[in-house]
């Protein structure tokens, strides 16, 4: 007799399929009705935010939708983490207020069985963040980019590295200046250096060819470099200055945006930037951050849990709710921190990205375990 109620306990703490379809049903009805509800809300404050940046640049409206449009996958990576608390919360809040959870807990079922629909679809959720929605927003951001440069001031430099080395377009007093370097070494100086002198129409005018190149007080300093026009006799220089406004810094800082750049491509521009000899860590946070994304929202389910499942008198609900709402963002503001010091490499790239994962999942497997036993 013990043996049978000991097996039939053990079948009760697992929740049913029935009970399963039913908490994922509501809790992704809730997600996308915050998420709909959220997105509208950014739109609209993008879409001013735009107009109020290209105002004298005499766009079409239609163009400035296109921008926000475009901005807007990569804007609900940014806030999706907050969808999740916000859905679960919203969801264990109301089979809290009816009684439902405490039927079912009163059956046998633990307060795990009664999450495990939750986690499953925010770790989905999580998947599909990096795996296909990342790429789309990517893609759409550079576009986006594309579309603001024509826009905006037709003097900054654009950067670019492949497989051939790095490449650099910047317009000039005469028309337009193209580099390109073979390799990059630690000291940031360029090897196997090629420039061309352009028109405004990228007519050719002259080139300069040097072993290496180095940015400098406002100059690239060629060394060993030959001078080339068009039907003359090539020059040699030992040493030879061409004024820039370039600094590294900003060279540095121009190459592709990691939000640009797919999870799928991140590990091949990883390997092409350290060839090439420049920093990658921007690239690795991002991969490891996204990669860490399925997780984040699970810690975010857990905290829903604890901030939304007991029963509380009418004057602490509000209370608890909106302490919910406030670890939500507190823990949003520790992760741009904890991911500032890692693009400033003070702490490691994958400890920087991890640790707000991991931290709220154990904040709050700690905190449900407190609940559950208390």
């Amino acid at each position: 007799m013990t043996a049978i109620t000991r097996k039939k306990t053990v079948k009760a703490s697992f929740i049913s399929w029935t009970l399963f379809r039913y908490f994922s049903k509501n809790y992704l009805i809730s997600f996308l009705s915050f998420f709909f509800v959220l997105m509208g809300v950014v739109f609209l404050i993008s879409l001013v935010e735009v107009s109020d940046d290209l105002e004298d640049k005499a766009v079409p409206f239609l163009q400035v939708v296109k921008v926000v449009l475009f901005r807007m996958p990569q804007l609900s990576e940014e806030i999706m983490p907050f969808m999740v608390l916000f859905a679960a919360m919203a969801t264990f809040w109301k089979l809290t207020r009816a009684n439902e959870l405490v039927i079912i807990r009163s059956t046998g079922v633990s307060i795990w069985g009664i999450i495990f629909p939750f986690a499953f679809c925010s770790l989905l959720l999580g998947v599909l963040s990096f795996s296909i929605i990342n790429p789309i927003s990517s893609a759409l951001f550079a576009k986006n980019k594309e579309i603001s440069r024509t826009y905006k001031k037709k003097d900054q430099a654009i950067f670019k590295v492949s497989e051939t080395g790095l490449w650099l377009r910047q317009p000039d007093p005469t028309g337009l200046t193209v580099i390109h370097a073979g390799s990059v070494n630690k000291d940031l100086s360029l090897n196997d250096v090629i420039i061309f002198n352009l028109t405004e129409n990228s007519e050719f005018l002259s080139r300069y060819d040097s072993k290496t190149a180095h940015l400098t007080n406002g100059n690239w300093v060629l060394k060993g470099s030959w001078h080339s026009y068009p039907g003359k006799k090539p020059t040699y220089f030992e040493e030879l200055l061409i004024p820039t406004e370039l600094t590294m810094e900003k060279v540095q800082d121009s190459f592709a945006s990691p939000k640009s750049i797919s999870f799928w491509e991140l590990p091949y521009f990883i390997n092409l930037l350290e060839n090439a000899g420049f920093s990658a860590v921007k690239l690795k946070l991002q991969f490891h951050k996204l990669l860490s994304k399925p997780f984040l929202f699970l810690a975010m389910v857990l905290l829903a849990a604890t901030f939304s499942m007991q029963q509380h008198r009418r004057g602490r609900v509000g209370l608890m709710i909106l302490s919910g709402i406030l670890t939500g963002f507190l823990l949003y503001f520790l992760s741009n921190f904890v991911f500032a010091l890692g693009q400033s490499t003070k702490v490691p790239v994958a400890l920087a990205a991890w640790s707000p994962a991991g931290v709220s999942l154990l904040l709050g497997v700690t905190m449900l375990l407190h609940l559950e036993d208390g």
